[in-house]
C-alpha cells in the first residue's frame, strides 16, 4: 500500500464501524462519554474550519491519559491529527 492510498480511499461501512469503536474505546479510557467526545470533535472541526479547509475523512482526534508534569498523576490529553487541504484567506 502506497502512502497516498490512505488519503484516496472512500470510507466504507466497515471503516465507519471501526472509527465508532475506536471512539468508544478512547472515551472509555479517558472517562469521557462518546457523546462528549463527539461534541469536542465537532467544536474542534468548526473552529479550525474557519481558518483552513480540512479533510474530515482523515481526521483523528483522541482523548487519552498521560502523566502530569510532576509524574504524580495521570491527566487527560487531546491528540489531534487533522489533515489540511488548504489554508483560507484572512477574513
Amino acid at each position: 500500500m502506497g502512502f497516498m492510498d490512505g488519503f484516496l480511499r472512500k470510507k466504507t461501512s466497515g471503516n465507519t464501524a471501526k472509527d465508532r469503536l475506536k471512539l468508544v474505546l478512547v472515551s472509555d479510557r479517558a472517562n469521557c462519554s462518546p457523546e462528549t467526545m463527539e461534541l469536542i470533535k465537532n467544536d474542534i472541526i468548526k473552529v479550525i474550519s474557519k481558518y483552513m479547509e480540512i479533510d474530515t475523512d482523515g481526521l483523528d482526534i483522541q482523548i487519552t491519559q498521560m502523566e502530569s508534569d510532576g509524574g504524580h498523576r495521570n491527566v487527560p490529553a487531546i491528540y489531534a491529527n487533522i489533515p489540511i487541504k488548504e489554508l483560507r484567506s484572512p477574513r
